[in-house]
């Protein structure tokens, strides 16, 4: 599933510049000006600060000259482009996301991203599948009870299918949003992914942290006016709904222990701010979708629920409190990637399943890890290990090792043909890899009084460039160059092509993403 990236200028002018995972494998406000990063630290190729109006307008452009855009991209008669997001880099360029239909069907594998420069030439095109459809949309096949019809061109030849969501529970208590694609001649199963990626006040992780809430009659409520209006509800043990928004007379929440139902708030309150901080103040994207609205936190979900996750339908974060109720997962990596599920889910949209769904949690992973980083917490000292602080495995150790991903037990440090068969979480371990040799390189060494020896594949030594290049690569290429289908090898192209962009061909941080992906035996 290599998406096709293709950087050719053409010299015509426009007008204008698939879903959600759980942590473990289951059994702003809208019209202001956005602060820009330090411009010394961030290269011109890299995405620029847009305010939810600035975003919105570029949106509306795209969205009328779409006909227009189709046209010049080769596109057949019977295909329509629909506008999904748009990035803009500090140097003026445009990187447009599409979504495709085909005689008014929706086409899965369909997206793409136009590339224009600052005068609005088209510099190229970046393509999910290269596959030309040409499919019959006419079946004399039985349409199966509450699916849509669709074209299916992720894999193989374009054809006719049925998508079908099936809404169940899995054994430990996770909602599930399965999606079932058959071929609408054969019935036979095409494709599968589950939607659901399971994932001042006294904090339980991080100490006595800063949280924004909103005056609200006599007393205040956990609603986050600053970033998007992002609220936090108490579930109280259910499992379904939104749940009761959290209040408190004095502004003073929780008190650091499980035994205070809001400091699992405070806690999932404070990593929803930070996140939101990290991509505003880094990457200069204004919430999750880059509209300056902010998403909604659920604690206390169910029962002893050992697990956390991000949900597309309801645009939400839900944790559950861990074994005994002791323990919620509420930590800032945690938070930090339950949300990021929600910004891939906007921008590549990478399918939770195969390669790209372990890219997929890579990317949460990856960032859960910067968000660590840029928040610099006295009471979470950042690190490249992920759930250190829930205790998920009761002896103290963290849920995954970036540096060494297979001290977990199961998770992969490098890539082999099949790999995409591996659940996400433990394939994921390639790219986790991958970013640790980038930021930080290879062999024995200390960081923040945590210890690493991370090894390659080749025997070979990793120089690392840093953290803060690693992370813009990565997110230039998730916003720019991924797509749905996006396979290991396809991942390597656009982080190179991401590299090239911000620091030049010829650059170390060129030639450091090259080494890196050859030391997890991705060439």
């Amino acid at each position: 599933m290599t998406p096709h990236i293709s950087r050719r200028r053409t010299g015509l002018a426009l007008s204008t510049a698939v879903a959600a995972g759980a942590l473990l494998a289951a059994g702003l406000s809208s019209g202001g000006a956005v602060a820009q990063p330090a411009a010394d630290k961030v290269p011109a190729a890299a995405p620029a600060a847009l305010s939810a109006n600035a975003k919105a307008g570029l949106l509306e452009e795209a969205d009328s000259a779409k006909a227009a855009t189709a046209r010049s991209i080769g596109l057949g008669s019977q295909e329509k482009l629909v506008v999904r997001d748009v990035v803009k880099d500090r140097d003026g360029s445009l990187h447009t996301r599409y979504e495709r239909t085909y005689q008014g069907l929706p086409v899965l594998g369909g997206d793409l991203v136009v590339h224009t420069d600052a005068s609005g030439a088209t510099d190229g095109v970046t393509k999910a599948v290269e596959a030309e459809l040409k499919v019959d949309t006419v079946t004399t096949a039985a349409t199966p009870k509450g699916a849509r019809k669709v074209v299916w061109a992720a894999q193989g030849t374009p054809k006719l299918a049925f998508e079908k969501v099936t809404k169940a529970t899995k054994k430990d208590g996770t909602p599930q949003e399965l999606h079932t694609v058959t071929d609408a001649a054969t019935g036979k199963r095409l494709f599968q992914w589950d939607a659901v990626h399971a994932g001042t006040g006294e904090s339980q992780y991080s100490g006595t942290v800063e949280i924004g809430t909103t005056a609200s009659g006599s007393g205040f409520e956990l609603t986050d006016g600053e970033r998007g209006g992002h609220k936090t509800y108490d579930l109280k043990n259910g499992s379904s709904g939104t749940g009761t928004l959290f209040t408190d007379d004095d502004d003073k929440w929780g008190d650091g222990t499980p035994g205070d139902p809001a400091t699992a708030a405070v806690d999932a309150a404070y990593g929803a701010g930070a996140t939101w901080d990290y991509y505003e103040q880094v990457h200069g994207r204004s919430g999750i979708k880059g509209d300056g609205v902010g998403a909604y936190s659920r604690v206390h979900y169910g029962d002893n629920y050992v697990n956390a996750f991000w949900t597309d339908s309801c645009f939400c974060m839900t944790y559950g409190d861990g074994a005994g109720n002791a323990a919620p997962l509420t930590s800032l990596d945690v938070a930090a990637h339950e949300m990021t599920h929600g910004v891939t889910s906007v921008t590549a949209g990478l399918i939770y399943s195969g390669e790209s769904g372990g890219l997929n949690e890579a990317t949460s992973d990856i960032f859960a890890t910067a968000v660590e980083f840029h928040a610099d917490s006295e009471g979470d000292v950042p690190d490249y290990l992920i759930g250190e602080k829930i205790d998920i495995n009761g002896d103290g150790t963290p849920l995954r090792y970036m540096d060494e991903p297979s001290k977990d037990g199961s998770s992969e440090d490098y890539w082999y043909d099949g790999i995409g068969n591996v659940d996400v979480h433990y394939s994921s371990g390639v790219a986790n890899h991958f970013f640790y040799l980038l930021s930080e390189g290879s062999g024995v060494k200390e960081i923040n009084g945590v210890s690493y020896d991370s090894p390659t594949a080749d025997g070979e030594p990793v120089t690392g460039i840093g953290i803060e290049k690693a992370e813009q690569i990565w997110f230039k290429a998730l916003t720019q160059y991924m797509t749905s289908t996006t396979d290991y090898a396809a991942a390597r192209e656009a982080t190179l092509e991401a590299a090239s962009e911000l620091y030049g061909a010829d650059s170390a941080e060129y030639q450091g993403v090259d080494r890196a992906w050859a030391a997890v035996n991705v060439s």
